[in-house]
């Protein structure tokens, strides 16, 4: 074999730490974020929050004065959009209104974004003097007596493990029923159901000790009954129908009629039966096993659907539901005349700097392990350009969404026009991937509620006229359909396809049928009146 050189040139990805920082903290949502920056706030020392009120660097967004064009029908005027220089001590208020620029020539564009696609070595190292000043992340001109923290709202919020036990309190029991309820109450799930079976909470507990096994089962079907006892009705059930039934008891007063009495007995029996009779609505069927006519049946079941499937339901954590919106879409005047304010949420946003006395103390020291401490400078310093960088992009996705659906900031869901994310990505110059991480996750508070940036996007359906319709409109058409309809004679499938037709959109009856399913709403055949 004969030896030789040669050579050959080649292109290849590499990601470098900071890239995949940026990359990360893009997709992460405000809560992920906030957990990250407690995180590193605790493992760098070089780190820290401030809570000054003075005016701080923006958050990388540089000057910028788009417009929002006027559509076809001219009923949104151009966005009123502007923003202070990143290198200027401006105040984030929550007057700031800041859009991407739609002008801005390519390579300025690739300045404010790091290199998501190329060979991943970004040129951005920052010099001490560029991060002496502080990075803020938020600024609130509201006092603390003029808003309420949602969060601390939800987290007075009592349980319904709380809710119980304080019933509990009063009732009278000996020291192993009270700990037998105790345990049971400690059992239930969010819902307020016990999913385990009393012999398997019997067995977790004694182990292989039959007997103290048998008297754990009897403790526990004594504690059952109390449990059921107690406020909300339904609550230690095993199943949805025993909750029904427990609910169903809790109604009878001596006051009701025998006609009122039968029904309620009915409805007991229909509970009893299997769950799939009463979702079909089979009268005849359960007319038939509980022994009585149809008009009985129709009348429990009116009952039975005045009751509460789920009874922990209002004491659920509402903290865990709460979603903080990224971006806030104001609509300033009306008709003709309305303009979009698109800024970022100031109070998610985290206020962060460098520590000056850290630095300075790092500079003038060279001894034993400075290059340790220098590298979790670099660290602390990249840690907030990078999160410049994400709130830089979100609001740049954002500006060129309310572009493109500003039809739909003005009537609603109906004017949504379909987007996919390729439009978006090429319009900013960026890959279809960075554009699905910035969706996600993140929400966009606007005049018709907070939604996610995705909710935006929607394939095209064909009309008549040789246009495109979103998906989220037709969606929401349907919606409308439904809650117009007769609740004698609900719409099939078919007919609401045969109506979307005469508003010339072309829908198949299977589309129909997958988006009436994505939207929750039952079939024609249980939709219908009792």
């Amino acid at each position: 074999m004969k030896q030789g050189l040669s050579l050959r040139v080649s292109q290849h990805l590499a990601l470098t730490p900071q890239l995949q920082q940026s990359i990360r903290l893009l997709q992460l949502s405000t809560l992920e974020l906030s957990q990250e920056v407690e995180q590193m706030l605790d493992e760098n020392p070089f780190l820290e929050r401030t809570a000054e009120e003075a005016a701080r660097e923006e958050f990388g967004l540089d000057a910028i004065d788009t417009p929002v064009p006027r559509d076809e029908a001219g009923e949104a005027a151009e966005g009123e959009f502007s923003s202070a220089p990143a290198s200027s001590a401006t105040t984030a208020s929550s007057e700031t209104v800041s859009t991407a620029e739609s002008d801005v020539p390519a390579a300025d564009a690739t300045e404010r974004e790091p290199d998501w696609e190329g060979d991943g070595t970004v040129d951005m190292a920052p010099d001490d003097s560029e991060w002496g000043s502080d990075a803020p992340a938020r600024q609130n001109n509201l006092g603390d007596d003029e808003r309420a923290d949602a969060t601390e709202l939800a987290r007075s919020q009592e349980s319904l493990q709380s809710f119980l036990h304080r019933q509990a309190l009063s009732l009278r029991l000996n020291e192993n029923d009270s700990a037998a309820l105790r345990f049971l109450i400690e059992s239930l799930n969010d819902d307020g159901y016990l999913e385990d079976s009393l012999p398997a909470l019997a067995s977790g507990l004694a182990g292989d000790d039959n007997d103290q096994f048998d008297e754990l089962v009897h403790h526990f079907q004594v504690a059952l009954g109390l449990l059921q006892s107690l406020e909300p009705a339904g609550v230690g059930a095993r199943d949805l129908g025993e909750c029904l039934c427990i609910q169903l008891r809790a109604l009878a007063s001596e006051s009701e009629t025998e006609e009122q009495a039968l029904v309620r007995k009915t409805a007991i029996a229909i509970c009893k039966q299997p769950m799939e009779l009463l979702a079909r609505r089979d009268f005849k069927r359960l007319a038939t096993l509980t022994r009585t006519n149809e008009e009985v049946v129709r009348s429990a079941l009116q009952i039975i659907s005045r009751l509460e499937p789920k009874p922990g339901r209002r004491f659920v954590d509402v903290e865990r539901n709460i979603v903080i919106p990224d971006v806030i879409v104001t609509k300033i005047g009306r008709g003709t005349n309305a303009k979009f304010r698109v800024m970022l949420n100031p109070e998610v946003m985290p206020r962060l700097r460098v520590h000056d006395i850290y630095a300075g103390a790092l500079k003038s020291h060279k001894g034993e392990g400075s290059q340790a401490l220098s590298q979790r400078l670099q660290e602390a310093r990249w840690f907030i350009k990078n999160i410049q960088q994400r709130f830089d992009t979100i609001l740049r996705v954002s500006n060129a969404i309310v572009e493109r659906q500003k039809s739909f900031f003005v009537h609603g869901e109906l004017a949504m026009r379909p987007l996919v994310l390729r439009e978006i990505a090429d319009e900013l110059g960026l890959h279809e991937s960075t554009i699905s991480r910035v969706t996600t996750a993140k929400y966009m508070a606007t005049p018709f509620g907070t939604v996610e940036l995705k909710y935006f996007f929607g394939s095209a359906l064909g009309t008549e006229t040789g246009g495109n319709a979103s998906s989220t409109a037709v969606r929401a058409l349907i919606k409308q359909f439904v809650s117009s309809e007769s609740i004698k004679k609900p719409l099939s499938d078919s007919q609401i396809s045969e109506m979307l037709k005469e508003q010339g959109i072309e829908c198949a009856r299977r589309t129909v049928a997958k988006y009436r399913e994505a939207l929750r709403i039952a079939p024609a055949n249980l939709r219908k009146a009792l």
